[in-house]
This record gives C-alpha cells, sequence and structure tokens, in this order.
C-alpha cells in the first residue's frame, strides 16, 4: 500500500466535474479521482476548516464512531473495476477489526475528519496509470503550485487521455 495525501480540488475543465488529487508521500506521482459535487463539497468544507451549524453526514458518520469508541485506523482505496474506484473504511471496535465498502470520496472525507491515513493499493495505481508529476512540471510539494487555480487548469488541459482512464462516478 502507498500513503497518499489529499493535495487539492479541482474542476475538470471539459467536464466541470470536481477531482480530488492525491499524491504521494514521495511527491512523484498524483492519483486523479473524479467525484460528485456534494462529496467534492463535503471534502472542502473540511480542507478549509469550516464548520456548518448543524452536522453533515460525514460528520455525523465520525460522530457516531467516536460515541461507540470505533477507532478508524485508515481507509485503503483497493480496487479499480470497471473504471470506477473502491474504497474500504478500515474500523477497530471492541477488540474487532472490519472493513467497510465505501466510494473513495466518501472515504476521504471521513479520513479528513478523523485524520487518519489513506493508502492507495499499488495495484489500483498501476492500474489507474497515476500521473508521473516529473514529466508534467508541476511540483505538488512548491504550496503555490497548489495554491493556483490556474496552474492546475493549464495542467489538466496539457494531459493527454492516455495519461489515465476515464473513471466513472
Amino acid at each position: 500500500m502507498i500513503e497518499m495525501k489529499i493535495r487539492g480540488l479541482t474542476l475538470d475543465p471539459l467536464t466541470n466535474m470536481p477531482i480530488i488529487i492525491l499524491k504521494d508521500s514521495e511527491g512523484k506521482h498524483a492519483l486523479p479521482i473524479w467525484v460528485g459535487i456534494f462529496e467534492a463539497n463535503a471534502i472542502a468544507l473540511e480542507m478549509e476548516n469550516i464548520s456548518t451549524p448543524r452536522p453533515m453526514t460525514h460528520d455525523l458518520i465520525k460522530n457516531i464512531l467516536v460515541e461507540a469508541k470505533a477507532i478508524v485506523s485508515h481507509i485503503v482505496i483497493d480496487e479499480l473495476k470497471d473504471n470506477t474506484f473502491f474504497a474500504k473504511i478500515c474500523i477497530k471496535a471492541n477488540g474487532n477489526e472490519t472493513n467497510v465498502d465505501s466510494r473513495p470520496s466518501d472515504a476521504i472525507a471521513l479520513a479528513l475528519r478523523l485524520k487518519v491515513p489513506v493508502y492507495v493499493e499499488e495495484k489500483v495505481v498501476e492500474e489507474a496509470k497515476s500521473i508521473d508529476l516529473s514529466e508534467k512540471n508541476i511540483d505538488l510539494t512548491d504550496k503555490s503550485n497548489l495554491e493556483d487555480p490556474s496552474k492546475w487548469k493549464k495542467w489538466l488541459e496539457n494531459l493527454k487521455p492516455e495519461d489515465f482512464g476515464k473513471y466513472k462516478m
């Protein structure tokens, strides 16, 4: 498994669909995952530390887990089938461990709220044709590249279909 960090959200310039950008800890590869607008909003709220007057769905799930004294150890994006990513939320409770099936966007939203690691199976990185950032001339360790939407837009516009597959939500 490869630990990845959530490096940002951007919009696909062709479809205007939100994309979560995951980056490995070495900064060599990025994995784009297309998500729905509501899921992107849930992730953006947490990334920007914006609180809502009432708990949103992912906040509710976090609150239930905390009250039940269940611990989410990590999430893992473990499969890519028919251009769709699959994830698991790894939970420890009452001496038992279980993996709960999840959409990656929901798992990532929960991982952000619980501050737990996000992993991607190596086979998924390979199957997804993750993007080699060294070839695209964008350094995700340089914070200005993450904060400048025009750089992301230009980067996305210059991607070719063979750089990665087209993924369904």
